[in-house]
């Protein structure tokens, strides 16, 4: 059967009752080995830690993989379909944490725990799903004999027996009355035999495989007991893919009547000979005794039900009252799904702290983005973003997946975005040659749709506070998506203005009111897109016109300028002038000016905005100057007070400067 090591384990397990199960344990030595915390081992701690949730979840039956290349694990848990939810999770726990310290570096392995209820765990590095595999397999029988004078008819009625179970196993599927979904290939039953009491047979196969397949493995795994153990008082024989076992004494349930004190055997006898009950041998406990343990037991008991509670209290305290419409995910999911973090697998880095893509077991491709302890985005930005986007579904909207907080690890789930972020491809000299002006202009339109879905259409009124470049991701088809809802707040419907003492964004994209009085509204994401438009029309960072011909400048004050000299086709970037209409990207020039005029009551709405990009037959009124604006000296610029930008001043203003940072200002 090939080389292989092996264990097959009786646990003798005492609570309140008495239960027997037995431990399988096979690996697979021909399959090659792997070197400790080598990218395998710790793929495959990774996918095996998240089996137990993964297998109820899936009721009772999962397979996954993680990783790439020679380093990708395969696995596969199993509970039979008469586990609870808890009674499986438990038991695939067990069985995994058990196999991983047994088979402790081949790469493949798998192992059968419990009794009657029964569960298996899988793993290896090569994809087995659907594949009918029947080594390496291992055995375990009782040494005890069946009586010649009664062979014959005893094997009349056992291979009766187990033709009907063939059949019946290999035939099952899931019912109304089993959910589980490893209810189809699995059968039990008892029936009486002469002499000998009844024969108890339980029969399982993983679900993956054909019901022709399923049928091949238990019936090689009989055929084996009848040339090799035959005579044998009972057997229990493992496969990757199906599992056997026969007695002389019923093992369903809880082990009814099972006497564990040890009783005289004729000769040395097997593991699975101790696992024959008997009532003929057994010894009292004096009346004392069992006093005491019953005492012992019922207060280790409770200890463990006060634990429970003060675990469960602490972490629900742990999860800040987090909604349900998010699904949480446990730590080491989202471990296995990055690579435990990867370098390899990071997407990016800024203040905030990392992005790295991931994907979880069920082929789903993710971002995750992994808050810095010392990120300025704490706990209220992280509730507020799981609250805010866990509410939002459109298209030109980031979705968020999930989340996990566990520790000091602050982690967001997002979609997979394929073509990172606009300012990714916008301020690159070679990279903004793919944005052409049609690419632009759906750009433009996609972040309007966003933003008129957050201030008008969804089921609540959102302010984002934090538009900008490093904040609009592209899919595939080069279509925008707005993220970061770390610092967005919620309006009520009737609520047009509010303020804070706390200013949060970024620089250069924060109108006026806001970093002066902490005053922000819909008109403040208004300000925030028209220095978008004017970006991507020129190519060209917000930033980059600081201190541009000896003057302290920015976007917005060059636009006016060129606005007022009447040469606003200056602003174009090179790369798109071949290929646009020069009157279209004007007006989308002219639209941005009166996004970002000084009064926010001037500025446009949304939904105006809208119809204006969408329809060229509407007037557009004159833009008045915007804010932030100095011809010869300072207005209102917080830079022309002897600030440069990212520095912080005696009044505890700090700015970043188009940077993936939380920019807080104490407003005047």
């Amino acid at each position: 059967m090939g080389k292989k090591s092996s264990v097959l384990i009786l646990c003798f397990l005492t609570t309140s009752f008495n239960a027997i199960s037995v431990s399988a344990q096979t690996c697979d030595d021909t399959a090659g080995n792997f070197k400790p915390n080598s990218p395998y081992d710790k793929n495959l701690r990774l996918i095996n830690s998240t089996l137990p949730p993964n297998v109820t979840a899936h009721n009772g039956y999962f397979n996954g993989s993680v990783g790439l290349g020679q380093d990708k694990v395969y696995t596969m848990g199993m509970c039979s379909p008469n586990s609870g939810p808890d009674a499986c999770s438990n038991c695939i726990k067990d069985t995994s944490d058990g196999l991983l310290q047994f088979c402790s570096n081949q790469t493949d392995a798998f192992s059968w725990l419990g009794e009657e209820l029964l569960c298996l765990v899988r793993y290896s590095s090569k994809s087995f799903t659907g594949v009918l595999v029947l080594k390496p397999f291992n055995y375990l029988y009782n040494q005890v004999d069946i009586e010649k004078e009664d062979q014959k008819q005893f094997d009349s009625v056992w291979n009766g027996l187990m033709l009907h179970m063939i059949t019946r196993a290999s035939n099952s599927s899931s019912s109304s009355s089993l959910s589980w979904s490893s209810s189809k290939y699995h059968a039990k039953d008892v029936a009486p035999v002469p002499v000998y009491g009844n024969i108890s047979v339980v029969m399982q196969c993983t679900p993956d495989v054909s019901s022709k397949d399923c049928q091949l493995c238990l019936q090689t795994s009989v055929d084996y007991y009848k040339t090799e153990l035959h005579g044998k008082r009972g057997c229990i024989i493992v496969r990757p893919s199906c599992f056997f076992r026969w007695e002389l004494y019923t093992f369903s349930g809880a082990i009814d009547n099972i006497d564990t004190s040890p009783s005289p055997l004729p000769q040395p006898p097997s593991v699975a000979d101790l696992t024959k009950k008997t009532k003929r041998k057994g010894t009292r406990l004096p009346g004392g005794m069992i006093t005491v343990i019953v005492i012992v037991i019922v207060v280790f008991m409770i200890l463990i039900a006060v634990g429970v509670a003060i675990f469960k209290r602490s972490k629900q305290k742990q999860e800040l009252e987090l909604p349900t419409e998010s699904v949480q995910f446990e730590l080491k999911t989202i471990e296995a799904a990055t690579s435990n973090f990867s370098e390899h697998n990071m997407l990016g880095k800024g203040g905030f702290g990392e992005v790295y893509k991931g994907m979880l077991m069920d082929g789903t491709e993710v971002a995750v983005k992994r808050l810095s302890k010392t990120s300025g985005q704490g706990q209220v930005e992280f509730k507020n973003e799981v609250i805010v986007v866990a509410k939002l579904q459109h298209r030109n909207l980031v979705r968020l997946l999930g989340f996990s907080l566990q520790g000091e690890e602050k982690l967001l789930v997002y979609e997979f975005v394929p073509n990172q972020s606009l300012d990714y491809f916008l301020f690159d000299r070679r990279k903004r040659v793919q944005l052409d002006w049609t690419v632009r202009r759906n750009i433009i339109g996609g972040i309007t749709r966003g933003i008129l879905y957050l201030h008008q259409d969804s089921r609540l009124k959102i302010i984002h506070r934090d538009l900008k470049a490093s904040n609009i991701l592209l899919d595939a088809e080069m279509n925008p998506k707005i993220a970061d809802f770390g610092m967005a707040r919620i309006f009520g419907m009737d609520q047009t203005v509010a303020n804070t003492a706390r200013v949060v964004g970024t620089f250069g994209y924060m109108p006026p009111e806001y970093v002066t009085h902490g005053q922000f509204s819909t008109k403040s994401d208004v300000y925030s897109f028209g220095v978008l438009i004017l970006e991507i029309i020129s190519g060209r960072k917000n930033s980059s016109f600081y201190q541009m011909d000896g003057l302290v400048n920015n976007l917005v004050t060059y636009v006016w300028r060129l606005w007022e000299n009447k040469t606003l086709p200056e602003l174009i970037d090179p790369i798109i002038i071949e290929d646009c209409k020069s009157d279209e990207v004007i007006r989308y020039i002219h639209i941005g000016l009166l996004c970002v005029q000084e009064n926010p009551a001037d500025r446009l709405t949304m939904s105006t905005i809208h119809q204006m990009l969408t329809t060229s037959s509407i007037a557009l009124p004159v833009p008045l100057p915007p804010g932030f604006f100095f011809e010869n000296g300072p207005r209102s610029n917080p830079t022309a007070q002897g600030l440069e930008p990212g520095r912080s001043s005696s009044k505890s203003i700090t700015c970043s400067v188009d940077e993936a940072t939380i920019t807080e200002v104490t407003p005047r």
